[in-house]
């Protein structure tokens, strides 16, 4: 949704300044070790919070840390999460939703069922009660995610199963003696991907909003692991003591980062289709 409102704006640079920034953020996640100025964890407490300066770029945080080293170490633990909730449930989600939509009947009804009770429990609730049984680390909130954003996909994949089901071209192929599991994988998956990507696309940025959520709680990640979420909670005190810059950075680029995927996947998924962008 937030990708189709701002796509409505006047100014045609929009999907060219998102890609460039979706595209750059990726490659700081990958080269972060190489790319930071510093060691995100060096403290230097008789330079807490420090201004912008040249040995610093955008100032420190209340315990020495360099800011543009933690965002950039932050970019990579801040999207690998999601990206891992994405690529779970959007697999998950469509094999479970194709299946109840091509098998209908009690398959159907089993699947179905199981989806509705999954969309019962908030997705961030069962993150903290996943990492409240099994302690800290990525994989914890990570499961949980996926679980909880898979209906959303199988919900989706079982209607677009069911709606593909009744067009002719797919009773030509079975007639044609085509098995089941062929025509679905060949011919079906290819006609609803687009469709699947783009609900793929908003549950990556609601995955990067809970993961970084978590992280603000001090959930999930290791302490020492620096995350955009942690860094706005350390950058709190900092905010109240006249220095924004480590609580608004981080939360700038959750935003910029969930706006930018939005506006790529789904202008993507409207050229694949071909409807007018």
């Amino acid at each position: 949704m937030t990708a189709a409102v701002l796509s409505r704006l006047p100014s045609r640079g929009l999907y060219p300044a998102c890609l460039v920034f979706a595209a750059l953020t990726v490659v700081l996640a990958i080269f972060a070790p190489l790319l930071s100025p510093h060691d995100p964890n060096a403290t230097d407490l008789g330079a807490a919070l420090s201004g912008p300066m040249p040995g610093h770029l955008l100032g420190t945080d209340t315990a020495g840390r360099d800011v543009l080293s933690r965002l950039i170490a932050g970019a990579s633990t801040s999207l690998l999460g999601p990206i891992a909730v994405v690529a779970f449930s959007t697999v998950a989600g469509v094999v479970v939703g194709v299946t109840a939509g091509w098998l209908g009947g009690w398959p159907d009804t089993l699947l179905s069922r199981a989806a509705e009770l999954l969309l019962a429990f908030p997705a961030l609730l069962v993150a903290i009660m996943f990492v409240a049984m099994y302690g800290e680390g990525v994989a914890a909130p990570v499961i949980a995610l996926s679980l909880a954003y898979l209906p959303y996909v199988s919900r989706l994949a079982r209607n677009l199963t069911l709606s593909e089901r009744q067009r002719p071209y797919l009773a030509a192929y079975r007639v044609q003696g085509f098995a089941g599991l062929t025509i679905c994988l060949r011919h079906l998956l290819p006609n609803i991907a687009t469709v699947v990507l783009a609900q793929s696309s908003v549950n990556f940025g609601y995955a990067l909003l809970d993961l970084s959520a978590l992280s603000y709680l001090g959930l999930g990640v290791p302490p020492l692991t620096p995350t955009w979420g942690s860094m706005i909670n350390d950058g709190q005190s900092a905010l109240l003591q006249g220095h924004p810059l480590s609580a608004i950075l981080p939360c700038a680029a959750i935003v910029l980062t969930v706006v930018a995927f939005n506006v790529v996947t789904e202008r993507w998924a409207d050229r694949v289709s071909g409807r007018p962008s």
